[in-house]
């Protein structure tokens, strides 16, 4: 028998490290050929890695949460053979080392380190122990320091019904509460004995520490990048869809059940996908490092979405060259690969510019945070609705709010609006959206 280093290869995108996200064994677990050892996250996506040979688990070169370097040790193994040169080294250093730090970021990025993982810290308060005294009088609160005695069956009992033990008098020994003592409290009712206890509720008590790991690390890094280097420039305008509601209900019912129910947002692609080749200067990832600014030809767009796991922003590619019914359909699948955790690294990036639509939960305006090195992010917002002035007459139209935020540095002001006006000009005129 001999012990096998298995060490981290590169997952992508020539990365100098990872993030353990979830071991799939433990020690002691017997493991075949190609069996899933890991989850590890790089930017968004999670990678399975898969155990090249067949053995038992010596030991995990690492916890979830933790960074591992590309080329390091990350499990290892005992297997039939020989195993591989240096593994006692390797099995005795990855004892004897810490478990590795999260890579510095960058000081714009940098973000206070937090506590330990899910631990529960409770809030300082008085001793359990009950202050020696006379026993209380029935519907008063107890002297301010001394806690009501009672089993943990009780208090939790206490807690789902809204009662603070603190104006229940106990029967048991050294005045305890006991479960008779809260039913003929009920009984009572809190107006009773005493004068008027008012309705309780209990208090909650307690502090929870979550380190912060995974996923949401990620978004919190590059949320907080985004903010401290990218100038946002925010511009709203409202948007008529009336006309675009009317047609998109006609191709609903005319088309719905072969094709799909089309949502605003195939529209709205479309509308951009037009709009970037008249204003090339929003279609646009910019390298401030290198101070590069990189306009693309083709239009792929990120769509955020809310998962189980976070925000993940999986990318329509070229969505210019897809009908309205190809990019609906591209949306659902990568909407329901990302909340299902199925996403491939590849549909998580790449994309060129971002729409977020928080419309359906309601809102009036957004101010969306850009997605680096994007230079423009689109949200829509919440339609209703309401009544307008047309030709002097007030009738009932459907407004919607388009709210856009755009890198200062590389799209100006001006710039900015007219690309609105230009994108609210086909949505209130739907007509035009397919005209090359």
């Amino acid at each position: 028998m001999g012990r096998y280093v298995f060490k981290l290869p590169d997952v992508g995108e020539g990365i100098a490290e990872s993030e353990i996200a979830e071991w799939r064994v433990k020690v002691g677990d017997k493991v075949e050929e190609d069996q899933p050892l890991v989850d590890m996250l790089t930017d968004k996506a999670s990678v399975e890695i898969s155990s090249p040979v067949a053995g038992i688990v010596l030991e995990l070169c690492g916890k979830a949460g933790d960074m591992a370097a590309v080329g390091g040790p990350l499990v290892i193994l005992e297997v039939e053979g020989a195993g591989t040169k240096g593994a006692d080294e390797a099995h005795a250093a990855a004892k004897a080392a810490p478990a590795p730090a999260p890579a510095s970021p960058s000081p714009e990025s940098r973000v206070p380190s937090p506590g330990p993982s899910e631990s529960r810290v409770p809030s300082p308060g008085p001793s359990e122990s009950r202050v020696s005294g006379p026993e209380p009088h029935q519907g008063l609160p107890r002297p301010a320091g001394e806690k009501p005695l009672a089993s943990p069956a009780v208090r939790r009992r206490a807690q789902d019904l809204g009662i603070q033990l603190q104006f229940v008098p106990g029967t048991g020994p050294a005045g305890q509460i006991r479960h008779e003592d809260l039913d003929a409290f009920i009984a009572r009712g809190p107006g009773a004995a005493g004068g008027a206890a008012p309705a309780m509720r209990a208090k909650r008590e307690g502090v929870e520490a979550i380190k912060v790991i995974g996923v949401r690390r990620k978004i919190a890094e590059a949320m907080q990048r985004a903010k401290q280097r990218i100038p946002h420039f925010a511009y709203v305008e409202e948007i008529d869809c009336t006309e675009l509601e009317t047609l998109r209900k006609q191709l609903n019912e005319q088309y719905g059940k072969e094709r799909g129910k089309l949502t605003l947002l195939p529209f709205l692609v479309r509308a951009l996908a037009n709009a970037v080749v008249k204003f090339p200067q929003v279609n646009v990832t910019f390298d401030d490092d290198a101070g590069i600014a990189y306009r693309h030809a083709a239009l792929h767009v990120g769509i955020a979405t809310q998962t189980p796991n976070g925000l993940m922003v999986p990318v329509v590619r070229h969505a210019e060259s897809l009908d309205l019914w190809q990019t609906s359909a591209e949306i659902k699948r990568l909407a329901n690969a990302a909340r299902e955790g199925k996403a491939k690294r590849e549909e998580l990036s790449g994309s060129t510019l971002t729409i977020t639509s928080l419309g359906a939960l309601g809102g009036i305006v957004t101010t969306p945070v850009i997605n680096a090195p994007e230079v423009a992010i689109i949200g829509v917002n919440k339609m209703v609705e309401r009544p307008m002035v047309r030709s002097g007459q007030i009738v009932i139209r459907s407004m919607m709010n388009l709210s856009s935020c755009f890198d200062h540095r590389m799209v100006d002001g001006y710039d900015a609006a007219e690309f609105i006006q230009y994108v609210r000009a086909q949505l209130e005129n739907p007509a035009t959206l397919f005209i090359e």
